[in-house]
């Protein structure tokens, strides 16, 4: 049993029916047909019960087939009524209001069609919502093939559902079930008179009928809506009829049936050539497959089954009925049918008689010879010749075939003696006719031709195989040994088993017939023979038998001839005419030329020739053996008897034959090049002028002269046809060489300018064969461009000698096709106005002949153009590099000329035509959409082509509706295995088109508006693009453009739950697809309109990503690349949506993408409200109950393969290895989607090269392992191909994934994933990136794409869990941390060092994020700032020992336990990354180590970093970075990079500084040492130089900032060191020293700096700070009297400096910057203290610093101050009244503090309650720009309050320390003072002194001191008594009641925090008493 018969069907292409508009007559069929053609065509799953439903609901369609639903007069006054009342609508609620023309419509429709008003108005209103697929028609048109095809759809229905039945003939191999309840349906239809039914149908539906009534109702629109009108009511007739076909191919018919059958075909008429139309081949096939009884002989397993249901054999009443019916004498309108049918039935008899049930039926069997006889009168063999074979659908069924076939083979097998009756007469008709030739007379009228009839319908009937069955094999029966091994035939292979009887009696036939063959038979014969012949097996056999029959030679030449059917007699024969006509030859100048004389050839022996050369073309054509025997045969030489006939004067058709023959043969590569020699040895075509001879000889002349007279061309096709099957083979490079200029050229010009140019111009006698020509001449052409590669040698006029002189030698043919086609050539003109002339032909719809040819025509024009413009980039490039002299143009551009047909430039515009007829012509529309694809990448063409497009509106419709078809087309398939099955590869033709296009508009949109992307896709071309309204087709006149065919293309199937069909079905058209979506989405201008457009109609992103991921095990590549447009695409939906404030889209999204809940199907309102509830009391109560689903964002992240196999090492055997690379890597490019790939064909090109430039024996014996070895290393190629695709497939996927994941967390409103889901989300994500990763085999150029968003999802987890700390401060943090646990973070903190480590060595870059990852992971246990209240000290230290461990530490001591596991190998690749590398990851590391040194209480990384080197590494790094940093300071520097990886490394070692341990190792590695060393420290910038260099956006800091950034991390570096190493501070103190007194200019400068920025305010703070420090009585004795000296000047200078700078600048508003100023003054008290104490204990040997004067200057405040104290301050010490003064000052400040401290703790304790005003004034300093805080949530901004009142109250808190400081310092400083003056100070003269020694000591120290800085100090040795007077009484008044009050409340206020409770009272109480006491 065979596979299914072919049933095309042409539904019209419409989509989904929409259930607005189910039309009754239209939408519920079509859903039908679809329901139909899925269950039993397409197989889809689960289809058997959708199509039972589908059954049950339209069975009265079936039943009463095409019956329309009548009329009636209420429906008339409803729908009359509809205008003003409204009416229901079927499928929509509510009535419409509908108007008044479509309701006269509606009843023209009623009456046209006669059907129910409703149903006309229904199916007009569908008409309407289907007129966007239909341009160019109006809703009554488009609801006249929607009727139609609302009825084609039930009867394609109808036809499958039958086809589908089990039964006799074939099986589709359907489930059991399918297959039942298909038969179970298709009886009952059956039971109820379908039969009946289908021939009424079939009678009276005619197209003239049907036609006539829509002509008088305007129902029938343009040329195209009427080929589609009639094609459905023809293909409605032709389903019915095969409908009946296929139930009789399956099960036989009742009685009743089959006399109905035959009662139709007695009344059946012919068509006018004489053959019966389709449909009535259908029925008369389907009687005799009625009458078949031969499927018994075949020994099936169910044959039994089969032999019950046949009524043949059961039914006696069936027999006699049918028996009578056609023994009824009564004539048919057809007497050969009737003849036909008599002797199927005569057949079917004769098989019953053999049977044991046919003894009951004998009085019928009986009759069988009479029928038979009445057939043969009937001249049955001519009507199934003419009447059936003649019909066109004949060839196009193969059941239909099989059927003749038995019924021929059945009547030669069956009644052997009627075949010899028919030998007999025709024998005795030879005689009569031989003797009536011979007296003259007329020819005997009863001649009859019956077995002449037969042998023709043989030959035609076995010559047509379209399947490929080769059904003649049973004519040929194996006689030589069975054992041969080339045929494997259909009986060989069983060598012992004899044939089938049915054979041995068919082959017997055929050599009998050919066994003393009467003469008048013998042209029958040969061309059954032929028929016979036709087939790789059957041509074997034939020439086997022409072979043996012939006699041998010894016979010949006795005399004795072999048969007339020989290959000995046919050569010899043709040998013979040949010598006859040579001698005849004429001379060519002779006038009788051209009027031989055909004296040698009669008529009947031309038939005869003409016979033989087809037979012999036929065998050659399909066996090469016989090929090859024939032509290296000594005696006939074929070949050169043939050439020499064509020489000879024999009529063309003759000559054509001959060509054909010698076609056939040279399909040889081996005939091939010796024909080509001899071919121009005869010189049929003349390429060498004699000299002197006057005219051309050859077919040039029989083309011009007697062709072209005869207006018949067949010699000049056969030569065109030669041609170009010689070219396939070989092209011969030499031809002609010595006679004229070698080569092709010759032939070219005469197929060009004699043939082609000419063709349109020329007369023919027959129409269609202008179009032969022209295809025949052209298919030439495209074979030369085809195989043509533009070579450099092709550009260098190379000169060849020719008798003894140089001439130009010839180009290649494809080199001279391509000159023509660049430039503005006659050639170049015809090709293009064929493509006119086709297109403009085509659009008529109407049948003409030589269709085919042209069409055939049009596309070789279409592949020229293609290929020309595919080489034309290489042909210009060697052209330009050759500097030839040619001149040529692009193709592109001379396509843009003028069309001098149309006057128009519209060569594009018709090529682009042709995509509109892509459902008649796929390959043409293929090709143009090609051309248009590669013209389409020249920007400026495009411009035009818009412009082109989109001027007449007409064309532009038509264009778009072209394109658009293209698109839409259901047919298309997505195809990798190259098969020969046609409709297969129809189908990918259609898939490539597609992808033509698509890649068209990819391409398009890259370019500059306008473009034709923008054009084709429905956007504004004239308008700005962003103005672009997007409907739905029909919608406001919005035509149906290719982003609607795109959106249905991808919306298929997205309602289903195996999502979007053509991501499984066509991959690569999906990814297209999603990626022109994407484009639009991505481009500004596009982005807004398409947005827009998907998200309101289309809701497209939601229905396409709930369906992710998309698997496809066979295509993986094309699966990740369609996730990865899909997820860009959402990525910019997420990011529009949250910044248009568009909620709901992106909560839907956010939810798809990340939820964990399984998504229910949203039921209707209000049904769920209930069980919702319990549902989630129950899902709180027991939370396990709901499963768990994956995450979506999860899910596509596992289809994500990370491992990839990679191909192993060449292994070569002959070529080098790395030169073999070398070529590969030359070979390699960039193809359309940026992947470097290598081009195998070139590369095959240079190995072939390479292997046949080999010279010598040894390469010869060689080569077949060398071809070997190049196939391995293509294939090898094409893995590494596949590999890298692959990879960049996975990488363009993962960089999508990641960029939808960053937007998820990063763009969408915080607040739509609560922060724990948050948290559990990026756990999620970060353990799952991890794990595929860390795997074994993942591939590592993935990493880097992972590391990055690790990166980020770190980030985003630490700022989770920090915001959700801050907002719920206060909670204990008992349960772990945040909401995601401890063991959690853990686990991720695990991986991440797991994942650093992987990356081994290389893969620094990838590091530096995952580093960052590791900072911002660490940062989550760090505790955040809290408000320091002040209040601490009241809880004793046993409390807070004793407190529990709070979080934070808890996590951070976890988190190192965790990293120490790791021990040295972290460690190890850490400071690897710090010490060396790229500046980033170095940058990273320093601060991971940083950190990690933070939280390391065992300094167990401390002592690594110290014992393994790394440390002294970093530091001596120092030394090496000044010069670099020098550079930095220039006004423009080269990079920045230097100074923060400087600051980095600082940075590190002040945190290395910070542990006393740490301190000491860097002092030991000289850290000090190697910034001494650095020059970079004296090149302070000039302040106003630069402000003009300032860069415009405030990116690169200035030259002085840059400064700063060097020193200032120096400074905190030493003022760390100093701190740390109290226990050795003098080695630390001694070695900072040395610094100051080396860099002591550039210090200086710094001091006296009169700049109050916040950078100047640092440096001082930092400077006195560490001078403050250095001041220790150690170092200043030890470092000698001359660094001494140097530092008390400089420490003098200092204070003098920055008491000025006090008092100017004493409150900032700026936080920092107001803690800077009183941090000052504190350095500088610190360190006149530290000097009093250093000094001596006691106050009468102590230093003195300031003067002796309390008297304030005149004005009490700041501002006056300021001006008065740089003339006071320079000219002498500074005097006490500025200690007296900072005290009062510091005082009030402290209150001032205070009062603002306590603020601002009483609004963080009532942080709700604030107004909102104060909330945004307090976010205003965090949030820079205008207008940032309006944009930030509540909850956010009630954050960032909290932490700007916690960050005011940290500041004044400080300030209240320092002021406190600042007090006490100034008291004891004071009271130090005025205890030497009051009490020990001697007035000026020096002789009361009471100890010598020391006065002398002082004031050599004080002269040393002060007079070294320029004699302007005051000697404190001259202090008068007048003096010390005034001082006591100024200070009495100054440090009055008020102020001593003030400082006691202060230490009142602040003791509480500190332990020294009465420090001041007791400083206040001895100044006090020191203030009151005389003197003694």
């Amino acid at each position: 049993q065979l596979s299914s018969p072919a049933g095309e069907q042409a539904c019209l292409h419409i989509t989904h029916v929409h259930s607005k508009t189910k039309a009754t007559l239209w939408g519920p069929l079509k859903e039908l047909w679809e329901t139909v053609d899925g269950a039993v065509l397409r197989r889809q799953q689960e289809s058997v019960h959708l199509l039972d439903l589908q059954l049950k609901k339209n069975k009265p369609h079936f039943l009463s087939l095409f019956k329309n639903p009548p009329k009636s007069a209420e429906q008339r006054e409803k729908v009359r009524k509809a205008s003003t009342e409204g009416i229901a609508i079927q499928g929509q609620q509510g009535s419409r209001l509908l108007p008044e023309q479509l309701l006269t419509e509606a009843f023209i429709l009623s009456d046209l069609f006669d059907i129910g008003e409703l149903a006309a108005l229904e199916l007009l209103l569908a008409g309407e919502h289907q007129q966007p697929h239909f341009p160019g028609l109006t809703r009554g048109l488009v609801a006249v093939l929607l009727y139609w095809d609302g009825k084609l759809c039930v009867a394609n229905s109808l036809r499958t559902l039958i086809q589908s039945r089990h039964g006799k003939t074939f099986t589709l191999d359907l489930s059991g079930e399918l297959v039942a309840l298909t038969t179970r349906f298709t009886d009952e239809l059956m039971s109820q008179g379908l039969t009946k039914r289908i021939l009424t149908l079939v009678s009276e539906i005619s197209v003239t009928r049907e036609f006539e009534r829509l002509q008088k109702e305007r129902g029938l629109g343009n040329e195209k809506h009427r080929k589609e009108v009639s094609d459905l009511i023809k293909e409605c007739r032709q389903a019915l009829a095969d409908s009946l076909f296929s139930w009789t191919c399956q099960s036989p018919l009742t009685k009743d049936d089959t006399l109905a059958v035959i009662g139709h075909l007695e009344t059946v008429t012919a068509q006018a050539d004489g053959s019966l139309d389709s449909v009535n081949l259908a029925l008369v096939m389907a009687l005799l497959y009625c009458l078949d009884v031969s499927f018994v002989e075949q020994g099936t397993e169910d044959r039994e089954d089969l032999l019950q249901a046949l009524p043949l054999l059961t039914e006696r009443q069936y027999v006699a009925a049918v028996h009578n019916r056609l023994m009824d004498g009564q004539p048919w309108k057809l007497p050969g049918l009737q003849a036909v049918c008599r002797l199927a039935w005569a057949l079917s008899l004769r098989v019953l008689s053999q049977l044991p049930q046919g003894s009951a039926l004998v009085e019928f069997t009986e009759a069988d010879e009479a029928l038979a006889d009445q057939a043969l009168l009937g001249d049955v063999f001519l009507f199934m010749k003419e009447g059936m074979l003649g019909c066109e659908s004949f060839a196009q069924e193969e059941f239909y075939v099989r059927r003749l076939h038995s019924l021929i083979t059945d009547f030669l097998a069956l009644m052997p003696m009627k075949v010899k009756q028919l030998r007999n007469r025709a024998d005795e008709d030879a005689r009569l006719v031989h003797m009536s030739l011979q007296m003259d007379s007329e020819l005997p009228s009863s001649v009859r031709k019956d077995l002449e009839h037969l042998m023709i319908l043989i030959g035609e009937f076995y010559s047509k195989d379209t399947f490929g069955l080769e059904l003649g094999l049973e004519f040929w029966c194996p006689t030589e040994s069975l054992q041969h091994t080339s045929l494997q035939g259909s009986y060989l292979g069983m060598a012992l088993q004899r044939p089938p009887h049915k054979q041995v009696v068919l082959s017997k036939f055929v050599r009998q017939m050919g066994d003393l063959l009467p003469s008048t038979l013998y042209i029958s014969y040969l061309r059954m023979l032929k028929g016979l012949a036709n087939g790789p097996q059957c041509a074997h056999y034939c020439f086997s038998l022409l072979k043996t029959n012939g006699a041998t030679h010894s016979d010949n030449i006795q005399g004795v001839s072999g048969s007339p059917v020989s290959w000995e007699h046919f050569f010899h024969s043709l040998m013979l005419y040949h010598e006859n006509l040579r001698r005849d030859l004429p001379n060519p100048d002779a006038a009788h030329y051209r009027h031989p004389p055909l004296r040698g050839i009669t008529q009947r022996e031309l038939e005869g020739l003409t016979s033989f050369l087809q037979l012999l073309t036929t065998i050659i054509t399909w066996s090469e053996n016989a090929r090859l025997a024939l032509c290296e045969h000594p005696q006939w030489t074929p070949v050169v008897v043939m050439l020499g006939l064509l020489q000879c004067s024999v009529p063309p058709v003759l000559k054509a034959e001959v060509l054909h023959c010698l076609a056939a043969f040279g399909k040889s590569p081996e005939i091939a090049a010796s024909l080509w020699q001899s071919l121009e040895y005869t010189q049929i075509l003349q390429t060498v002028r004699a000299p002197g001879q006057r005219q051309a000889a050859g077919i040039e002349v029989e083309l011009n002269e007697i062709e072209s007279s005869c207006e018949e061309y067949p010699l000049t096709r056969g030569f065109c046809h030669l041609i170009s099957t010689l070219v396939e083979s070989s092209l011969p490079v030499n031809l002609g060489a010595g006679l004229r200029v070698p080569g092709f050229q010759p032939y070219l010009n005469f197929l060009r300018d004699s043939v082609f140019l000419p063709f349109p111009t020329r007369a023919y006698r027959r129409p269609a064969e202008k179009w032969e020509v022209a295809d025949s001449v052209l298919e030439v052409f495209h074979k030369l461009l085809r195989d043509y590669e533009p070579q450099p040698p092709d550009f260098v006029q190379e000169m060849v000698e020719l008798q003894g002189e140089q001439v130009h030698a010839d180009k290649p043919p494809g080199h001279s096709i391509m000159f023509h086609l660049l430039n503005d050539s006659p050639m170049l003109a015809l090709c293009l106005s064929l493509l006119e002339e086709g297109v403009r032909q085509l659009d008529t719809y109407a049948p003409f002949p030589g269709k085919k040819h042209l069409e055939s025509a049009v596309l070789h024009c279409l592949c020229l153009l293609d290929l020309t413009l595919q080489k034309e980039g290489v042909f210009m490039d060697l052209l330009r590099e050759s500097q030839a002299s040619l001149l040529v143009s692009p193709l592109e551009q001379l396509l843009q000329g003028v069309s001098p047909q149309t006057r128009r430039a519209d060569h594009i515009v018709n090529i682009a035509r042709y995509l509109y007829h892509s459902s008649s012509n796929p390959e043409a529309a293929f090709q143009s959409a090609k051309i248009l694809r590669r013209i389409a990448n020249y920007p400026n063409i495009q411009i035009r082509l818009v412009g082109d497009f989109t001027h007449d509106q007409a064309v532009s419709d038509k264009l778009m509706a072209g394109f658009v078809e293209c698109l839409d087309n259901e047919e298309a398939e997505e195809g990798t295995e190259k098969g020969d099955d046609p409709q297969k590869k129809v189908a990918r033709i259609r898939h490539e088109t597609q992808i033509h296009i698509l890649n068209l508009l990819i391409t398009s949109l890259e370019l500059k508006t306008p473009n034709l992307a923008l054009y084709l896709l429905g956007y504004e071309v004239k308008k700005p693009v962003s103005s672009t309204n997007l409907q739905d087709p029909g919608v406001l006149g919005c035509l149906r453009s290719c982003l609607h065919a795109i959106l249905s293309l991808l919306q298929r199937g997205t309602e289903r739950r195996s999502g979007p069909v053509l991501t499984q079905q066509a991959p690569h058209l999906a990814e297209l697809c999603y990626q022109v979506i994407y484009q639009l989405c991505a481009c500004p201008n596009t982005s807004g309109p398409t947005m827009r457009y998907l998200r309101t109609s289309q809701d497209f992103l939601y229905s396409h990503l709930q369906h992710l991921p998309f698997i496809l095990p066979s295509n993986q590549i094309a699966a990740l690349s369609q996730m990865s447009w899909l997820m860009k695409t959402a990525a910019i939906e997420l990011r529009v949506t949250s910044l248009n404030r568009q909620r709901s889209h992106t909560q839907r999204l956010v939810s798809l993408l990340l939820d964990d809940q399984p998504h229910t199907q949203h039921t209707a309102d209000g049904e769920s409200g209930i069980e919702e509830e319990t549902r989630s009391v129950s899902g709180f109560l027991h939370f396990d109950t709901v499963s768990k689903v994956r995450r979506k964002l999860l899910s596509v992240l596992d289809a994500i393969d990370f491992s990839q196999d990679m191909p192993e090492l060449l292994q070569l055997d002959f070529f080098e290895r790395t030169q073999i690379e070398q070529v590969i890597s030359n070979c390699e490019h960039v193809n359309e989607q940026g992947h470097t790939v290598c081009n195998i064909k070139l590369l095959h090109r240079v190995l072939v090269a390479e292997v046949n430039a080999l010279q010598g024996m040894a390469a010869i014996g060689q080569r077949p392992l060398l071809m070997e070895e190049v196939n391995s290393i293509l294939q090898q190629v094409v893995e590494r191909n596949r590999v890298r695709r692959s990879l960049s497939a996975k990488r363009h996927a993962l960089q999508s994934w990641r960029s939808l994941v960053e937007t998820l967390l990063t763009a969408c409103p915080a607040d739509l994933i609560p922060a724990d889901d948050r948290q559990l989300i990026i756990r999620d994500l970060l353990l799952d990136l991890h794990d595929k990763v860390l795997s074994e085999d993942a591939a590592g150029e993935l990493m880097p794409i992972v590391a990055g968003a690790v990166f980020t999802l770190t980030a985003h987890l630490s700022q989770s869990v920090l915001s959700e700390q801050q907002q719920c401060v206060g909670l204990e943090a008992s349960s772990g941390f945040a909401s995601i646990a401890n063991s959690a973070l853990h686990l991720i903190l695990r991986k991440l060092l797991d994942f650093i480590l992987c990356t081994g060595g290389g893969y620094q870059r990838l590091r530096a994020h995952l580093y960052g990852s590791l900072l911002y992971y660490l940062q989550i246990a760090q505790k955040p700032e809290e408000p320091d209240t002040l209040q601490t000290a009241g809880k004793a230290m046993w409390e807070r020992l004793t407190a529990p461990e709070d979080g934070f530490s808890k996590l951070q001591k976890e988190n190192l336990a965790i990293i120490e596991n790791y021990g040295k190998a972290l460690m190890e690749v850490v400071c690897r990354d710090a010490c060396d590398g790229h500046e980033i990851s170095r940058m990273l590391a320093l601060a991971v180590l940083d950190r990690i040194l933070t939280i390391d209480r065992q300094n167990q990384w401390l002592v690594y970093i110290c014992n393994s080197g790394y440390l002294r590494s970093v530091v001596e790094s120092l030394r090496q970075d000044d010069t670099t940093l020098q550079n930095i300071l220039t006004p423009q520097p080269p990079l920045l990079k230097p100074l923060y990886l400087y600051e980095s490394k600082m940075a590190l070692l002040t945190r290395v500084a910070k542990t006393g341990q740490g301190a000491v190792e860097l002092l030991r590695c000289g850290v000090v040492a190697q910034l001494i060393e650095c020059q970079v420290f004296d090149m302070v910038p000039d302040r106003d130089a630069h402000r003009v260099m300032r860069d415009p956006s405030g990116f690169i800091p200035s030259p002085m900032d840059r400064y700063r950034q060097i020193l200032l991390p120096t400074l905190r570096l030493f003022q760390v060191i100093l701190t740390s190493t109290t226990m050795n501070h003098h080695q630390g103190a001694a070695q900072v020293l040395q610094w100051l007194i080396v860099h002591a200019d550039t210090i200086q400068s710094l001091l006296r700096c009169q700049d109050l920025s916040m950078g100047a305010l640092q440096e001082l703070s930092l400077l006195t700070g560490i001078i403050s420090k250095t001041a220790l009585p150690g170092i200043m004795l030890s470092s000698g009297m001359k660094g001494m000296k140097m530092s008390v000047q400089q420490h003098m200078q200092t204070l003098i400096a920055i008491f000025m700078i006090i008092h100017q600048f004493c409150i900032v508003s700026d936080l920092s910057g107001a803690v800077l100023c009183p941090q000052v003054c504190a350095n500088i008290m610190e360190y006149c203290q530290t000097l009093l104490l250093q000094s001596s204990a006691q106050a009468q040997f102590s230093i003195c610093l300031f003067s002796p004067s309390g008297s304030e200057p005149a004005g009490r405040d700041a501002g006056h101050l300021s001006s008065t104290l740089p003339s006071m301050t320079y000219s002498r010490a500074p005097s006490l009244a500025l200690i007296l003064y900072l005290l009062k000052n510091s005082a009030a400040e402290f209150f001032r503090f205070h009062q603002s401290h306590r603020q601002s703790l009483g609004k963080l304790q009532s942080l709700d309650q604030l107004p909102p005003e104060e909330l945004k004034e307090l976010c205003q300093g965090l949030v820079s720009g205008q207008g940032g805080v309006e944009k930030i949530s509540s909850v956010q901004r009630s954050l960032l309050a909290k932490r700007r009142l916690v960050q005011l109250i940290n500041n004044r808190a400080k300030l209240l320390a320092l002021s406190f400081y600042i007090i006490e310092t100034c008291l004891f400083v004071l009271w130090r003072h005025l205890e030497y003056y009051l009490l020990h100070c001697t007035p000026a003269d020096p002789k009361d002194s009471l100890l010598p020694g020391l006065s002398l000591y002082r004031s050599r120290l004080m002269d040393r001191g002060l007079q070294a800085s320029g004699g302007r100090g005051l000697g404190l040795s001259r202090v008068s008594q007048q003096d010390l007077d005034l001082l006591k009484s100024d200070m009495a008044a100054g440090f009055g009641e008020a102020l001593q009050r003030k400082l006691l409340e202060v230490e009142s206020l602040y003791s509480q925090v500190r332990s020294r409770y009465t420090f001041i009272q007791a400083l206040v109480r001895r100044i006090r008493g020191l203030l009151r006491q005389t003197k003694s």
